[in-house]
């Protein structure tokens, strides 16, 4: 028998015995058969990786009773709540075990201290719904909230519109429950708004991306709910005019909590879909959208300074006197990444950072960059803190396309790192961004971030391949399959 035979046999003698293992430690919550493990093999990037078993944990204990054995038996684990990364950062790339954390989706607000506990598995805009109701507020709002859960958001620091004034999920984690990669539990922080001691292990947990270890329970900081919102859309006649608006805009002290942009290639797809034109007195236009929040007073205050401001900056205007018109406005924002499809097939979306005063120049070089490979780049985002979403659009069944994409792709990612920006601001690195992690870090860098993973998860078994690993994207094909988000 040959040794490559020899070790495969053995390894799969090891793997089933941890799966015997498994099950016994777990009756009922383990799946392997073809539906529950493609369900579990695939998120929001379409690309299919099959597990061999799916663990739907109940309890918090469960999680580190799962990782003792993947420990043991040196399986794969990759945590998952709903699934909706962008970036392939929760799909079981290694095979091994997927460990459902959906139903730990508990949900308690202390009144007093302004602060909620939750489950991974809790839903973002429940975990809203319900401090809403008694007068609390959450601002991380990422636009898959109806369907993310906090779990996830935490993995990937997730940001979202509101973020421009109220910062991310950084921000607002207080405290970490969960486990290591041998089932040891940790307690990262506490229910407390003052905690110093020892080093800061609970941030280096946010944005890991499920690498480090596996979040049971987090401790959320909350403000008083705005009193009233105001809604404005605003017309220019050039990304330039719009981007030089918003730099200026912060100089002159106002303080949105939104400021969304659309370039002109987004506003045409949007209009194309819904055969609506959005600003008939000026057409071709880029578009920001923005709200206000805070007391009455406040938000009448900073209205009037805006639409000063606005006087001679912006072609037109609209105003939302009421919550169904703020949402007509809102709704041109939302309908531009699914109109995106009305130019081609496939779209890579990439959530770069670019300093506020560097948006105009990054702008410059998407359009520049849809002449050099006759591809669209229609970009939008959020121009309040430099993440813009820039799209490059091709046809994937035209091998000409996806090599133009491609290097398309790269180009945009060196000219971010190069304005001093970043190749991801709240969707993670996962599988999509990882070729471009040389381009933002060092190798020293990247030897730091893979000894503190080593320290942590010494045998590699958590979300292996993810990160550190280069992944070209365009040896996969995406599975054609109907996600829950999609007709949002």
């Amino acid at each position: 028998m040959s040794m490559n035979r020899q070790s495969k046999n053995n390894s799969e003698g090891r793997n089933q015995k941890a799966l015997q293992a498994l099950r016994r430690k777990l009756p009922g919550r383990v799946s392997v058969d073809d539906e529950s493990c493609f369900a579990a093999s695939l998120d929001n990037m379409r690309l299919s990786f099959m597990p061999d078993a799916v663990v739907k944990v109940q309890a918090a204990e469960e999680v580190g009773a799962v990782l003792k054995l993947a420990n043991k038996y040196t399986v794969p684990v990759t945590a998952r709540g709903a699934g909706s990364s962008a970036t392939g950062s929760t799909v079981p790339l290694r095979g091994g075990w997927v460990l459902d954390v959906s139903a730990l989706n508990q949900i308690q607000i202390n009144t007093v201290s302004r602060m909620v506990t939750v489950g991974p598995g809790a839903v973002t805009a429940e975990i809203q719904a319900q401090v809403e109701a008694v007068g609390l507020f959450y601002p991380p709002d990422p636009s898959s909230k109806k369907y993310s859960t906090i779990g996830g958001n935490i993995a990937c620091n997730a940001g979202g519109l509101r973020c421009v004034k109220y910062g991310v999920t950084r921000d607002y984690v207080l405290g970490l429950e969960g486990f290591y990669a041998d089932g040891s539990p940790f307690k990262l922080g506490l229910a407390l708004k003052k905690y110093v001691s020892g080093l800061n292990l609970r941030d280096l947990m946010i944005g890991s991306e499920g690498t480090l270890g596996v979040i049971t329970s987090a401790t959320l900081k909350l403000l008083l709910k705005p009193e009233k919102r105001w809604t404005g859309m605003f017309a220019f006649k050039s990304e330039a005019a719009a981007l030089k608006s918003v730099v200026a805009l912060f100089d002159a002290g106002l303080n949105p909590s939104i400021l969304e942009f659309l370039d002109r290639q987004s506003v045409t797809c949007a209009e194309r879909y819904t055969g609506k034109t959005i600003f008939a007195e000026c057409p071709r236009a880029s578009i920001l959208l923005i709200e206000l929040d805070g007391y009455p007073a406040e938000v009448r205050a900073q209205r009037k300074q805006l639409l000063k401001f606005m006087q001679d900056r912006a072609q037109a205007q609209r105003e939302a006197g009421t919550e169904a018109q703020a949402e007509a406005l809102w709704q041109v924002r939302r309908t531009c990444s699914q109109s995106m499809f009305s130019i081609a097939d496939t779209k890579l979306n990439e959530d770069v950072v670019v300093p506020i005063q560097k948006q105009a120049e990054l702008i410059r070089y998407t359009i520049a960059l849809k002449k050099e490979i006759s591809l669209a780049t229609p970009t939008f985002g959020h121009a309040g803190d430099g993440n813009l979403h820039v799209h490059i659009m091709y046809n994937r069944s035209n091998p000409d396309d996806a090599l133009k994409a491609k290097a398309g792709i790269k180009k945009l990612m060196q000219k971010v790192v190069d304005l001093g920006g970043v190749i991801t601001g709240e969707h993670g690195v996962g599988l999509a961004k990882a070729p471009f992690m040389e381009i933002q870090h060092s190798k020293a860098e990247i030897a730091a971030m893979l000894a503190v993973k080593t320290a942590l998860d010494p045998k590699g078994i958590l979300n292996p391949g993810k990160i550190f690993e280069p992944f070209e994207v365009w040896d996969h094909e995406p599975v054609k399959v109907t996600l829950p988000w999609d007709h949002r």
